[in-house]
């Protein structure tokens, strides 16, 4: 029997933050610079949810340079267009169940984009990413960590992702997940793996007093 729901976990890019189709298009560009030409759906199937790390171990052995064009390319894209995901704003202004966020982002990004998006006050002291554990998702390590260091026991946490790593992570913890099927993940990839589906934020309030 699943305990009351005693901390909501976010994820950050495509939950709270609408950076993945950044990501994406800055992404594609950067490999195909390299001679790596893929679709966009076969990016958002490769990288979307993973590590940082684990894009650069991808690419491999590349030109010198190509790395640092890729973050400064990336993060003049985030500053001059990054937004908040329509309708999280209220819903984080109504929790009243403690949350957090935990991303496979580094806490140095992960910090900007919830200040750039006005988001930050609402994670103080709250900010967990894959920097602090050994395994970033789809291993639940991040996910558990969170959870250790908010004081609730796995069965008592709802995290609410947007990625097939994220739920699969979420699932692997022992956590109930809520799945945003309103982003760049096909609906097809987040069904089957465990998660309940919603496609707008407003519901998630719902959604987490039904759990």
């Amino acid at each position: 029997m699943d305990l009351a729901v005693e901390l909501v976990i976010f994820d950050c890019d495509g939950v709270l933050v609408d950076s993945e189709p950044i990501s994406v298009r800055v992404g594609l560009a950067a490999l195909r610079r390299l001679g790596r030409d893929m679709t966009e759906d076969e990016y958002i199937e490769l990288f979307v949810g993973r590590t940082g790390d684990y894009w650069e171990q991808y690419v491999g052995a590349t030109p010198p340079g190509w790395r640092d064009r890729f973050i400064a390319e990336y993060r003049a894209a985030v500053d001059a267009e990054l937004r908040v995901v329509e309708g999280i704003t209220d819903v984080l202004e109504r929790l009243t169940i403690p949350f957090c966020v935990a991303s496979n982002g580094r806490h140095r990004t992960i910090r900007h984009n919830l200040r750039l998006t006005g988001l930050a006050h609402h994670f103080d002291g709250r900010v967990f990413s894959a920097e602090d554990v050994a395994e970033g998702k789809p291993a639940p390590d991040l996910f558990l960590h969170a959870a250790a260091t908010m004081g609730a026991e796995p069965e008592a946490c709802v995290v609410v992702e947007d990625s097939p790593v994220g739920v699969m992570a979420a699932v692997s913890a022992g956590m109930r997940c809520l799945a945003f099927a309103g982003g760049i993940t096909p609906v097809s990839r987040l069904e089957g793996l465990g998660a309940t589906l919603f496609h707008h934020p407003a519901e998630l309030p719902a959604l987490i007093t039904a759990l």
